[in-house]
């Protein structure tokens, strides 16, 4: 496992350490993908997304595991999704945690109802592309609000990285998961059978 970054005041990595920068990819996937304890991390997460959207930092982060996911880097569970933009009219990818739950494939949004690729993904009607190794069209059909709860507990148990944002221990009930779930939008993954991709050249 990689040795912790040094951290400054308010958990901002140190931005004269090459180290830092140079192992970057690795930690990235760990940080977004593995079952470590990541207690020491909470602030540092929290303050990639202040405000409930990426900082610069976060979106260089997003990019590196973009990229490794989208290369089919481990694990199986990361990919990258390709949604076009509402606004820009381009494709945009970010990496993504799939959470399978009782023979099916979900995506959460770890940020809530203002997350920029939900927004996107509405306005696409669904239409999007996942890659990890390969293309994937798909057609995202976004959850009753009734029908979260047990999807988000397994994505919490899935998605570390995704646990300060979410106020819920991933070891509640259901009960408790049932209360937050109005704010986190999630969508079910459904594969479309098509040669070209969904969202164009």
């Amino acid at each position: 496992m990689l040795a912790r970054p040094s951290m400054g005041r308010w958990g901002r990595p140190h931005a004269n350490r090459a180290d830092w920068w140079s192992s970057l990819p690795r930690l990235v996937i760990e940080l977004f993908t593995t079952g470590v304890q990541l207690s020491h991390y909470d602030t540092y997460l929290r303050w990639l997304y202040q405000g409930g959207r990426p900082n610069r930092f976060a979106r260089v982060q997003n990019r590196v595991s973009a990229i490794a996911f989208a290369a089919g880097v481990w694990p199986r569970r990361a990919a990258t999704l390709e949604v076009r933009g509402r606004r820009s009219g381009r494709v945009i990818s970010f990496p993504v945690v799939i959470a399978d739950y009782e023979d099916e494939r979900y995506l959460v949004a770890m940020l809530g109802e203002k997350t920029n690729w939900v927004r996107n993904v509405r306005a696409a009607d669904g239409r999007a592309v996942l890659r990890h190794g390969r293309r994937e069209n798909l057609h995202l059909e976004e959850v009753a609000i009734r029908n979260r709860p047990a999807i988000l507990r397994r994505y919490l148990a899935l998605a570390p990285g995704a646990r300060p944002h979410i106020t819920i221990d991933r070891h509640s009930p259901l009960e408790d998961f049932g209360r937050i779930a109005h704010q986190i939008p999630v969508f079910r993954i459904t594969t479309v059978q098509q040669t070209t991709s969904l969202l164009g050249p």
